[in-house]
């Protein structure tokens, strides 16, 4: 599910701009990204550019709503819904790390954040496209499970947000605030597989 960047005009060349934009954005940050930049990565005049996002903070919202878009939908693509959460669970995590861990992600997330006081409704759309959309897949999935009976929850919104959490366990802030590497598979394994056990000691039927 893609969430509308309201003002923006879509056209022949809107996914043009939008990857010009991105490969600028994730280099130079969202203060340092200059729209002649943008333009020339995107091949298209600044009229053009400007024809589609008429500033360039609706350029950002939705280039960052689209990358978190995409990661939410793939992350739940992988999933057979009929599975149980013994198997279905480390693909969510997995899928879920790749995004957050991400130079991409990290990025998109630091803007946000950076950008927060002056333009609210960046962070605002970011967790609506991204992480909102996951989460209420993740609730989709964990509701027929219950159905099934191999889940006992009660409040699956509170659930969803649990695993999530328990997903990043360390990995996301230790990366974000830039005191680690990138993890190693090993890491992410040891994480994952955490995460699935506490929370199916908790909600396992």
């Amino acid at each position: 599910m893609e969430t509308e960047t309201v003002g923006v005009r879509r056209g022949r060349k809107f996914e043009q701009v939008l990857e010009g934009a991105r490969s600028i954005f994730l280099r130079d940050g969202f203060e340092g990204a200059n729209v002649d930049d943008i333009a020339r990565a995107a091949g298209v005049s600044k009229a053009t550019l400007y024809s589609y996002f008429p500033d360039k903070r609706l350029l950002f919202m939705e280039m960052a709503s689209r990358q978190c878009a995409l990661q939410a939908d793939e992350a739940m693509l992988k999933i057979d819904p009929s599975r149980p959460p013994a198997e279905v669970l480390p693909l969510v995590a997995r899928s879920f790390l790749r995004f957050v861990l991400s130079e991409m992600g990290q990025r998109i997330f630091r803007i946000c954040i950076a950008e927060a006081d002056r333009f609210p409704d960046l962070g605002r759309q970011f967790y609506q496209s991204g992480p909102m959309n996951m989460h209420r897949k993740l609730v989709t999935y964990l509701a027929a499970a219950r159905d099934r009976g191999e889940v006992a929850v009660d409040d699956l919104e509170l659930a969803a947000d649990q695993f999530t959490e328990l997903c990043k366990a360390g990995l996301w802030t230790r990366c974000v605030f830039g005191v680690a590497e990138a993890p190693d598979e090993a890491a992410i394994a040891r994480t994952v597989d955490g995460a699935v056990a506490t929370f199916l000691a908790r909600y396992g039927a």
